[in-house]
């Protein structure tokens, strides 16, 4: 599927169908198609929470405003914005610079630039939130078009208690999350209405230099 038809095909659907499951083989390959989400200093700091059992769906239903979608969907995803993703010491963070240096982007004396750019950046509350969110919302949406290209079908959620869904799964506090993205297939016993309407070029540039 070209990016284009991915683009205009993907939509939010309402309404899955619970005979149709998402099998372990579709669910890795749209997690590591969107894994090559870029990201800021490729920090990637974004989990997931993979929720398949329906004891476990009803538990995230009852803290997300009682949607049918997250309990007929197969599979629903919790996506994890990690606020401490730029850190020194934080495992990813130390991967990331090793990976760095083995490529030959950096040296082993500029660690010192590495971790200050980072800290300049995103250190405090309100940075270390945005950097998270941002990041992990490149990611949620490269899950949705990876998950469209791959036949499924998604719908994200921002209607949830927020900490009464980091309290039902045992979420850390440096975890915000973002979004929950239910993965499946269109109940095709509905209707699909048609897609919404969307800003033209026009609409959507503001001002030209």
């Amino acid at each position: 599927m070209d990016l284009k038809r991915v683009m205009v095909e993907r939509r939010a659907v309402n309404f899955f169908d619970p005979a149709k499951p998402v099998s372990d083989a579709e669910l890795k390959k749209l997690v590591e198609t969107a894994s090559y989400t870029p990201s800021g200093f490729n920090l990637q700091p974004w989990q997931l929470i993979v929720v398949k059992s329906n004891d476990d769906k009803e538990r995230l239903k009852a803290v997300a405003w009682g949607q049918p979608k997250i309990t007929e969907a197969p599979i629903v995803l919790i996506l994890l914005a990690d606020r401490d993703g730029w850190k020194a010491g934080h495992p990813v963070v130390e991967k990331v610079w090793q990976n760095m240096v083995e490529l030959g982007y950096m040296k082993p004396e500029e660690r010192d630039m590495f971790e200050g750019g980072a800290k300049f950046l995103y250190d405090g509350n309100e940075k270390s939130l945005s950097f998270a969110v941002k990041n992990a919302s490149f990611f949620g949406l490269a899950l949705m078009l990876a998950a469209k290209d791959t036949g499924l079908d998604t719908h994200p959620m921002d209607g949830f208690d927020h900490e009464g869904v980091r309290k039902a799964f045992d979420i850390p506090d440096n975890f915000f999350v973002p979004l929950i993205l239910a993965v499946g297939h269109f109940n095709e016993q509905y209707k699909l209405m048609p897609p919404k309407w969307r800003k033209s070029y026009d609409e959507i540039i503001w001002k030209e230099y």
